[in-house]
């Protein structure tokens, strides 16, 4: 497939340079780049995401524009359509991330990161991703460098260039209106946020209101809007998304090198395809390391659930300092998730025989799992418990963000620190040191072969066509 021309368009189109100093580009994917740039009414520093797929580009502005008003998530100043199909994103600009704030932590702070600070952090996540589902968006690639943090220890998800929102057919949302008219500008106004105060150490999750929903409730509306998806996810055209690009839309570069030797390994590169027009969801999104293994045995019947296990990945890397399943491959992937986990099976997670690839892929019976208490030495019951309610296989098992605020651990001792209180690194390290991100200590990720690191493996004619069996 033909990659799109990089587009250097952004410094000839009057309606931004008549708005925005462009200064620099901060990094470059196959369908984006990326530019620091200063708007001249009030010298703001904001970040300019030049997207050259369509698709992602409206996606990214639908799903922002609905989570304008959540303090957690990166503002979209306004963005410009092209005659092209080209969009440019006025975003804040925010200069790190916590996947360097983690890689920080692990070389330079001697007791790695606090019990307190790793609260604050949790909850700060937890927020975003709660608005995100609570307005039926699933992210679909959560991971620590799409978590930006500012310099006063704000953090903000960003990259929602991947992103669904399951709303039902018909459902006429004011929020979302597809932009029509060529080189259409489009400010956006941002309702007033309170930020959190510096007394939430006593607060401990904060006092954000929200409306009650029972589990079964949740789970319930969920299924309905799963069922009824059939809106704007035809997901049929060819999309080879820029997996190097992802953190683009974060306005930060800890994952993106023009010259990535890890870009065919780290990320997955999805061609998004199907012929059901009718809103089947697409199992190639995401990135590798945070893929629930719904995902991973090319399942399209999802929701929320698959970033509930991506944040479960996000929050052991916190205790950890290392990634918690950094796989090779993805059937690397699945064999490091069920070398802790155990085998998937219907008794652990009901309806997982109908995953399209689980007839094809099997692996051998795992006797002995190590457990995620092998993964996470010298934490606490607590903490391991709240990962283990994400780490778990059953989709409909997994703790939901708003479930997570009010969990016992986030609410005792230590207590959630002010974000104040929070370090933030000065730098983002990835970027000073010219690598891919956080991840640059795995050497063994230079090749994306499912195959090749196995020396045997095992093909089976089946009646439905064939299965592969791994050690």
């Amino acid at each position: 497939m033909d990659l799109p021309n990089r587009s250097w368009s952004i410094h000839t189109r009057p309606e931004i340079i008549q708005k925005y100093e462009i200064l620099e580009r901060v990094g470059a994917g196959a369908y984006s780049d990326v530019y620091k740039g200063r708007r001249l009414s009030d010298d703001l520093i904001v970040a300019l995401k030049e997207i050259h797929d369509y698709q992602s580009a409206f996606r990214e502005i639908e799903a922002l524009q609905v989570l304008q008003s959540s303090p957690n998530v990166v503002v979209l100043h306004e963005y410009f359509w092209s005659e092209d199909e080209d969009a440019v994103l006025v975003l804040e600009f925010l200069r790190t991330d916590l996947a360097s704030l983690i890689k920080d932590a692990k070389r330079n702070w001697e007791d790695g990161i606090s019990g307190g600070e790793i609260k604050r952090w949790m909850v700060q996540i937890l927020h975003a991703v709660d608005a995100c589902h609570r307005n039926s968006i699933v992210h679909r690639d959560l991971k620590p460098s799409n978590l930006l943090i500012s310099e006063t220890g704000v953090l903000k998800l960003a990259d929602f260039g991947q992103a669904r929102i399951l709303i039902e057919p018909g459902f006429d949302n004011p929020h979302l209106h597809e932009p029509h008219d060529p080189n259409q500008v489009t400010i956006i106004q941002h309702a007033e946020v309170i930020p959190e105060a510096d007394n939430s150490r006593q607060e401990g999750t904060g006092n954000q209101e929200k409306g009650t929903m029972s589990k079964e409730e949740y789970a319930s509306d969920l299924e309905d809007l799963k069922a009824k998806s059939s809106m704007d996810d035809i997901d049929k055209e060819t999309n080879f998304h820029d997996g190097n690009a992802s953190c683009l839309a974060t306005c930060t570069t800890s994952d993106v090198e023009e010259d990535d030797p890890f870009k065919g390994s780290y990320y997955y590169e999805a061609e998004e395809g199907g012929d059901d027009t009718y809103g089947k969801l697409t199992s190639c999104v995401g990135t590798r390391w945070f893929k629930a293994p719904e995902l991973l045995y090319g399942s399209t019947n999802y929701g929320p659930e698959i970033d509930l296990w991506s944040l479960g990945c996000i929050f052991a890397e916190l205790f950890s300092l290392e990634p918690l399943f950094p796989g090779t491959s993805d059937i690397d992937q699945l064999s490091r998730i069920f070398s802790v986990l155990g085998n998937l099976t219907e008794e652990n997670s009901p309806g997982c025989s109908k995953y399209p690839d689980y007839g094809i892929i099997s692996f051998n019976k795992v006797e002995n799992p190590v457990g995620l208490e092998a993964c996470l030495p010298n934490r606490s019951p607590d903490e391991l418990l709240l990962v283990k309610k994400l780490i778990c296989f059953d989709p409909a098992s997994r703790a939901t963000a708003m479930e997570l605020l009010h969990d016992k651990y986030l609410n005792e001792e230590p207590l959630p620190v002010p974000v104040s209180e929070l370090r933030v690194p000065s730098t983002n390290h990835a970027q000073d040191e010219g690598s891919p991100g956080g991840w640059c200590d795995y050497k063994d990720m230079d090749s994306d072969s499912d195959f090749e690191e196995f020396s045997t493996f095992n093909v089976t004619t089946t009646n439905a066509g064939f299965s592969i069996q791994f050690p």
